[in-house]
């Protein structure tokens, strides 16, 4: 391990909702007015809380998925994007020991903490409690020795005299630095809808609160000593993964659908692809009358059903995407874009939208999720990203449902240690179209991207 002059903390909490994000957003933004190069990460799969990251940094956040990434290539990433940073700011996911089943060790941030090198600053919700904080903080201190929690943050803390009581518990029966506290403040609460926080994209013009919390972190959370409890003196050592053959992506355009409707994408990924010489040209399906001239096309996740009624009404964009389909461009959905795909979309009040039609099938919209966590998936049949027999790793986190007359292409298994606890069939490839509800991170596999460069090369 080289040396390095580097800051890395994890931000996490005792379960989800307890304002990781809220927080990890002002210590990003006071961090940048000190002049810090900053690097936000997230720690699992999740869209919205790192494009809430992407926002208000003007950087692109990064995910940290121990299931879809091994660990050399996950500590490569991590190690790559550290390069040019002074600080990365990472944020947990769900409590500091929620992992995947029951396994502290496996997915959780306390695990991703160990792998990396980095400390924990916990953050505990403070409001109406007092000396029993401390068996809060105590359970988790003790939970995993070796796991280095280095400091505490208190949320939901509004006078300087709850703020002494609770951190006098603390440091007396936890022997842990209480690094501050953050009040209440309405006017910086992130708004949410079913699939939880709203798209950083459709709020971006909120700047001035992250402004007012960095400052009011500064006067109520002791940042300078954060910054010298997480110092790094090490990068982990890993190695980045290997871009998509270069031959094969010589002088092919991508068509990548991002707007209000769809947004959800990999940062790495996109630079995957454009590392080996892909070019990469946005389109907005609510916005424009055609598919950009291309090779390959790409439909993310997002929010299809939130803007269906304009989607349909773009008629000339839907007829472009058919044609393209037609003339077997690869194209490559992944949850709302496979929504957007289908005949139709029935949203949640029961509407019925018309959408592209380019596979037969409908969606729709339920009252709970349909389908959530990490899963596993076997290609049953040739497709764009895998071959018959081969597997993939990646996420499910929708509402709809979508039924359609085609053969599935995948046998999808999801696992709570060791023990297989749902199976079903899902995906589909319809000609050069590969459409399912999985969330993938390219990385995963070295010429995970070949087959659908290899498919893209045909358009030419």
């Amino acid at each position: 391990m080289a040396a390095v002059a580097k800051h890395a903390f994890v931000i996490a909490g005792t379960s989800s909702g307890c304002g990781k994000t809220t927080v990890t957003l002002g210590l990003l933004r006071a961090l940048m007015q000190r002049s810090l190069r900053v690097q936000p990460f997230k720690i699992g799969p999740d869209y919205l809380d790192s494009g809430w990251h992407s926002a208000v940094t003007g950087i692109a956040s990064r995910n940290l998925d121990a299931f879809m990434l091994p660990t050399t290539t996950l500590n490569g990433l991590f190690s790559k994007q550290m390069q040019q940073a002074d600080v990365a700011v990472i944020e947990g996911v769900m409590g500091l020991y929620d992992g995947y089943g029951t396994d502290p060790n496996y997915c959780s941030s306390a695990a991703m903490a160990k792998q990396l090198g980095c400390p924990v600053i916990l953050l505990v919700d403070g409001k109406a409690v007092s000396t029993s904080i401390a068996a809060t903080v105590m359970g988790f201190q003790r939970f995993d020795p070796r796991l280095n929690i280095a400091g505490v943050i208190l949320n939901r803390v509004n006078s300087d005299s709850h703020y002494q009581l609770l951190a006098e518990a603390i440091t007396r029966y936890c022997g842990l630095p209480v690094l501050g506290r953050v009040p209440t403040m309405a006017d910086v609460a992130l708004p949410s809808r079913h699939l939880g926080l709203v798209p950083a994209q459709e709020n971006a013009q909120h700047d001035e609160r992250w402004q007012n919390l960095a400052q009011q972190l500064e006067q109520t959370v002791d940042i300078d000593r954060l910054l010298a409890l997480s110092h790094l003196n090490s990068l982990p050592q890993g190695e980045a993964p290997a871009i998509p053959d270069p031959a094969l992506a010589e002088g092919l355009t991508l068509a990548l659908a991002e707007d209000e409707a769809f947004n959800f994408y990999y940062p790495d990924n996109l630079e995957m692809l454009e590392q080996a010489g892909v070019k990469i040209q946005r389109f907005s399906p609510l916005h424009d009358t055609k598919v950009p001239d291309c090779q390959m096309i790409w439909l993310g996740g997002g929010y299809p059903e939130v803007h269906a009624t304009k989607l349909a009404a773009n008629i000339r964009m839907r007829e472009s995407l058919q044609d393209a389909h037609q003339r077997r461009i690869p194209l490559y959905a992944e949850c709302g874009g496979l929504m957007y795909l289908g005949e139709s979309l029935t949203d949640g009040e029961g509407e019925v939208h018309a959408m592209c039609g380019v596979l037969p099938g409908h969606s729709q919209m339920g009252k709970r999720l349909a389908r959530f966590g990490y899963c596993e998936s076997t290609a049953i049949q040739n497709t764009l990203l895998a071959k018959k027999g081969e597997t993939l790793r990646g996420h499910e986190f929708h509402y709809s449902d979508f039924n359609g007359p085609l053969p599935a292409a995948f046998d999808c298994c999801k696992w709570r240690d060791g023990v297989a606890v749902s199976r079903w069939q899902g995906g589909v490839q319809h000609q050069a179209t590969f459409a399912s509800y999985l969330h993938v991170h390219f990385a995963q596999r070295p010429g995970l991207l070949n087959q659908w460069l290899s498919f893209a090369r045909n358009s030419l």
